[in-house]
């Protein structure tokens, strides 16, 4: 689930922000992989380590 979620947002955020910030043009595309790349890099493990801690936190905010 983490890795699925961690390609699902990192993918919206990179095209979105490589969009807003350098717009269409030729190089798009190469902008937009590498960014992506980065942001994969940095947000899949991140999640692999915070998504243990986030069930817990939920789990004890929502059991009765």
């Amino acid at each position: 689930m983490a890795i699925f979620m961690t390609l699902a947002l990192d993918s919206t955020m990179t095209f979105t922000m490589t969009t807003i910030t350098t717009g269409w043009d030729p190089g798009f595309l190469q902008r937009f992989l590498g960014g992506w790349a980065i942001g994969l890099a940095v947000g899949l493990p991140t999640s692999l380590v915070f998504l243990p801690l986030a069930r817990k936190v939920t789990n004890k905010l929502t059991s009765e």
